[in-house]
C-alpha cells in the first residue's frame, strides 16, 4: 500500500469518511468514502462518484417503479376479466396513466 494513499485514507476517515463494505472493482482493495468520493487505498482509483443522496434517490425510484409495475399487472388482470364497458374504460385510463409514469421513471 503506497504511503501517500494510506495517509489520504487516514485523513478522509478522520474528517468523517467511512470504510466501504464493497471492495474496489478494479483490485478488490479496501475503499474509503467521503463526500461522495470513494478512494481505493490499494490502487488509488476513485470508481464511485455518487453521493449518498443520489444512491437513496435511485433506490426510491427503483422501489416506486417496482410498485407501479405490480399495480399495472393487477389492473391488466382485472381488465381481462371485466365485462362492463364503463369499468373497462376506467381500467384502461388507469393503465394508460401507469404506463406513462413508468416510462418517465425509466427514462430518468
Amino acid at each position: 500500500m503506497p504511503n501517500d494513499l494510506t495517509q489520504k485514507a487516514i485523513k478522509m476517515i478522520l474528517d468523517g469518511g467511512t470504510l466501504l463494505s464493497e471492495p474496489c472493482p478494479y483490485c478488490k482493495g479496501v475503499r474509503v468514502m467521503k463526500d461522495g468520493h470513494a478512494l481505493c487505498v490499494n490502487c488509488g482509483k476513485e470508481p464511485e462518484q455518487k453521493s449518498a443522496k443520489t444512491e437513496i434517490k435511485e433506490e426510491k425510484s427503483n422501489s416506486a417503479l417496482k410498485i407501479l409495475e405490480e399495480k399495472l399487472e393487477k389492473l391488466s388482470t382485472q381488465l381481462e376479466s371485466e365485462n362492463e364497458p364503463a369499468k373497462q374504460q376506467e381500467l384502461i385510463k388507469s393503465i394508460d396513466s401507469l404506463v406513462n409514469v413508468i416510462a418517465k421513471l425509466k427514462s430518468n
